[in-house]
């Protein structure tokens, strides 16, 4: 299966919209783990391990490992990843954002190296930044879209007086990422949960990409507000022009959820509600 086969295996087998994000901080590790860096790999596993049918989608930022010459963690945490939950896809959050020979390397770095089943992606520098992605027809790139940061409005929401009917930035990015850049329907959008009104403006533009949606929980992202925003019931024709699957992402409430040797059950138990909570808006 391609990327978007996965997202909506998963989403029908696992009953869920709740993508966990995977960033470790050993500082915050439980009990004789803490600070130990060491313990990248037993800790994010042991998540995993805890939380593999309650989850659309995992999402480890390379940047908590690399920070930490855990490199080579995360390549065993892929693994880990592919053994015990193979129906759950894989994003490597790293927002790469180069062109031409650099932006080859840093696919094969995702797909090859991490066998991820998609990264993020950031597009400043145009089509040239996401097409090396595209030669990896079963893969997915998720491209920054409308972030859930406040100073992304500094360039997303700006409008476009060049560009017929003045759109902004960002919306200007969904209908690109909808039509012209997505060859091989591999494009997926970055959506912050803090805009609500923009996730739905960007699911008219792309209905049928799937949506990756960070910012509940700790940035303030409301998840009701979020699902119906963003979700759309996939009609039952086959070209319908609706239905993309959305990834609500949390990370840290679910990591740390307990300080103590529980960690793993209590995460669970915040991967239990979050998903609930995510479902009974979908079906209100």
């Amino acid at each position: 299966m391609n990327f978007i086969q996965q997202l909506q295996a998963s989403e029908t087998l696992n009953d869920s919209l709740l993508c966990i994000g995977l960033d470790p901080e050993p500082a915050r590790f439980p009990g004789a783990w803490r600070g130990d860096a060491g313990r990248i790999f037993d800790f994010c596993a042991a998540i995993v391990d805890a939380t593999k049918d309650l989850a659309i989608a995992f999402k480890p930022q390379i940047a908590y490992f690399a920070a930490h010459r855990a490199e080579s963690q995360l390549e065993q945490l892929m693994a880990h990843i592919k053994r015990v939950a193979p129906h759950v896809p894989v994003i490597l959050d790293a927002k790469r954002g180069d062109i031409g020979s650099t932006a080859e390397q840093y696919a094969k770095e995702a797909f090859e190296r991490y066998q991820a089943d998609a990264v993020t992606l950031s597009p400043f520098m145009g089509f040239d930044s996401i097409e090396p992605y595209l030669r990896y027809p079963d893969k997915g790139a998720i491209l920054l879209c409308r972030t859930s940061n406040p100073g992304g409005s500094d360039w997303q929401n700006q409008r476009l007086a060049d560009v017929p009917g003045t759109p902004r930035l960002y919306e200007h990015l969904a209908r690109l990422a909808q039509t012209d850049w997505n060859k091989n329907g591999q494009l997926g959008l970055v959506v912050g949960a803090t805009f609500p009104a923009e996730i739905a403006r960007v699911r008219e533009l792309a209905p049928t990409l799937p949506l990756l949606i960070p910012g509940v929980g700790a940035q303030g992202g409301d998840a009701e507000a979020t699902v119906k925003a963003g979700w759309r019931r996939a009609a039952p024709e086959a070209n319908s022009g609706q239905g993309g699957p959305i990834m609500v992402s949390s990370s840290r409430a679910v990591l740390y959820a307990s300080a103590g040797d529980d960690f793993a059950a209590a995460a669970r138990r915040v991967a239990m509600d979050t998903r609930a909570l995510l479902n009974r808006a979908r079906a209100a």
